[in-house]
Parts: C-alpha cells; structure tokens; sequence
C-alpha cells in the first residue's frame, strides 16, 4: 500500500511561521488538548488514584487500602483521602503518618466529617 504524500498540503498553513509561533502554536494546542484533562483531574477521583496519593505520602499498600475504604464509606473520597489525612493531622496536631493509621483504624472519621462539613 502505497502512502499518498500530501505533507506540502498539511503543512501551508504553518510554512509562513516563525520559530517564534510555531512555539507558540504549538503550546496553544498543547493547552487545547490538556486543559479538559485538567478539569476532569480536578473533579474526579477513584479510590487507586486515592492509594496511589497515600502510597507517595507513606503509607503501605494495607494502610492506604483501609483509609481509602473507610473514606468512601464516609462519603469524603471525592475531597482526597490524602487531603482528609493531612487536614486531621493539622487539626488534631498529629504526624501525618499517625493521622493516617488512625483513620485507618476508624478512628477521627466523625472529626473528618466536621472538617470537611464547610465543603473544603
């Protein structure tokens, strides 16, 4: 199979750029194409990206899959699993580790739930 050669056509509209606007032609469509990714990152969430976040934050495999369920069965997933322990351990002047392992022990889930209350 034979591939027509069309690249002079596709490209006539870009032949008379700078450098200079290709770059920025290029970012343009770069921010065209990332943007609703973006937008989607920000309002949405599973519970492997949740142990994924707590995984970087420290905790194991088991503990971060604890604090992720108990998260959903407190409907605070949407708000970050990481996010809750950080925010307890601000609250309760705790380590975030230990924030984090009480949480996953059920512990503190009624103090999440105040936190989180204003919609933060």
């Amino acid at each position: 199979m034979e591939r027509k050669d069309d690249f002079k056509q596709r490209r006539a509209h870009l032949k008379d750029l700078t450098e200079e606007q290709l770059e920025a032609r290029f970012w343009e469509l770069t921010e065209k194409l990332i943007d609703p990714m973006i937008k989607l990152a920000e309002t949405h969430t599973s519970p492997s990206i949740e142990r994924s976040v707590l995984l970087r934050m420290g905790f194991s495999s088991l503990e971060s899959k604890a604090i992720v369920e108990k998260a959903i069965d407190h409907n605070l997933l949407s708000k970050g699993a990481g996010h809750v322990v950080y925010k307890i351990a601000k609250d309760k002047n705790l380590e975030i580790r230990d924030a984090g392992l009480k949480l996953g022990d059920g512990e503190l889930w009624e103090d999440a739930l105040g936190l989180f209350k204003g919609g933060a």
